[in-house]
């Protein structure tokens, strides 16, 4: 069950990160709201899952859930670059995040 919260704390994380490009210097109180919700919950889930897996493979984990998650985000829904290079980059990360889970 620590797996699935943690994949759930690295999509808060992807919530949080996203949220931040709406809240104009914190002025934006709606998604302000949504920034500081997100970042409890993602903060909070990757805390209980760090209870059972070790505190930096769940660290590493859930960055790299939020960062290629944040990427994705950008290039599906803000027209960022998705280039060949961003591409085989997060295949890597994601490659890493694999390689903590089957060595753990």
């Amino acid at each position: 069950m620590a797996w699935f919260w943690l994949i759930v704390g690295g999509l808060f994380e992807v919530g949080f990160t996203t949220s931040l490009r709406f809240v104009d210097g914190f002025r934006n109180i709606p998604w302000t709201l949504t920034f500081l919700i997100s970042v409890a919950i993602s903060m909070g889930l990757l805390e209980l899952a760090a209870r059972s897996i070790p505190m930096g493979t769940a660290y590493a984990v859930w960055g790299g859930i939020g960062a290629v998650g944040t990427v994705l985000v950008g290039i599906l829904f803000f027209n960022e670059p998705a280039a060949l290079i961003r591409i085989l980059l997060i295949f890597a990360i994601v490659a890493a995040i694999a390689g903590l889970k089957l060595t753990g």
